[in-house]
C-alpha cells in the first residue's frame, strides 16, 4: 500500500490540483520544483506561495504537507532552444511540434525527482501530464510515462509507481477536480495564486487568474475555465 508521495509541483493549475489529489490519498506529501531557466521564472515565487496559501487555507492537509525541494536544472536551459527558454515568439516548428516543447524536459524531471523520492523513502511521483488537452508534447503521452516508471523502477531497483491523475481528463474538468477536493476556496487559491502564463504575466488579472490571454498556456487555462464556468460537459476520466 503506498502511503508516500512526491509531487512535481511547479506552482500551476494542474500540479497544484494534484497536490491536492495527494493530499486525499496519501499520509505524507512532498513537494519537488525545477529552475531550468524558464522565461516564466515567476512561477517558482508563485510556488511557494501556493504552498503557503494551503498550509494557511487547509488545515486539513496541512500536516501531511512535508518538505518542499527546489532543484537546479540550469543545464537544461543551456541545451534546449525554445519559446520557453529563450525571448522568442510561439509558433509550430517543421517538426509539427510546437517551440515550447522543451525536448528531454519531462524525462529529466521525473529522473531527477525519483533520484530524490529514493533519498526520502517515498513511493508514488505525482505529475500533471495530460493527453486529453494535448499540446504535442511527447513527454507527456501516457506511454511515455508507463515507460519511465518502468525504466525508473528497473535502474533503481525500487518500485515506484508514477501517478498521473490529469492524463485522461480535458481543462474544464481538471478545474471541477479541484473543486471536488478543495471546494471554492481551492479553484480561488488556483484563481488568485497559480502561475500558469508563459510570459510570466502577473500584471493582467483574468477571470481564471492572471496571465497574458494571449499565450498557449493561457488560451487553454481560459477556454477550460468557460466550459467549467458555464457548467458545460467535461472529458470524464477513463482508464487508458
Amino acid at each position: 500500500m503506498h502511503t508516500t508521495a512526491l509531487v512535481l509541483f511547479s506552482g500551476g493549475q494542474d500540479s497544484t490540483t494534484c497536490l491536492a489529489q495527494a493530499f486525499s490519498k496519501y499520509e505524507r506529501v512532498e513537494t519537488v520544483g525545477f529552475d531550468y531557466g524558464q522565461r516564466h521564472s515567476v512561477e517558482l515565487q508563485a510556488r511557494l506561495v501556493v504552498l503557503r496559501e494551503i498550509r494557511s487555507q487547509f488545515p486539513q492537509w496541512a500536516h501531511k504537507l512535508g518538505q518542499d525541494h527546489l532543484l537546479d536544472l540550469a543545464v537544461l536551459g543551456q541545451v534546449s532552444e525554445t519559446s520557453l527558454t529563450r525571448d522568442t515568439a510561439f509558433k509550430m516548428e517543421s517538426s509539427g511540434l510546437p517551440n515550447t516543447f522543451v525536448p528531454g524536459r519531462n524525462l529529466l524531471f521525473l529522473t531527477l525527482a525519483a533520484a530524490l523520492a529514493y533519498r526520502r523513502d517515498l513511493q508514488v511521483l505525482v505529475t500533471g501530464v495530460c493527453e486529453t488537452d494535448f499540446s504535442g508534447y511527447p513527454d507527456c503521452r501516457d506511454d511515455t510515462m508507463k515507460a519511465m516508471q518502468l525504466a525508473l523502477s528497473l535502474g533503481m531497483d525500487k518500485r515506484f509507481l508514477i501517478e498521473t491523475p490529469l492524463m485522461w481528463i480535458d481543462k474544464a474538468a481538471t478545474w471541477s477536480l479541484a473543486e471536488a477536493l478543495g471546494g471554492q476556496a481551492l479553484v480561488q487559491l488556483i484563481i488568485e495564486h497559480t502561475h500558469t502564463c508563459y510570459l510570466g504575466d502577473r500584471t493582467h488579472r483574468q477571470a481564471w487568474g492572471y496571465g497574458c490571454g494571449q499565450c498557449p498556456a493561457c488560451e487553454l487555462r481560459l477556454r477550460g475555465y468557460a466550459a467549467y464556468a458555464a457548467g458545460l460537459p467535461t472529458t470524464p476520466p477513463r482508464s487508458p
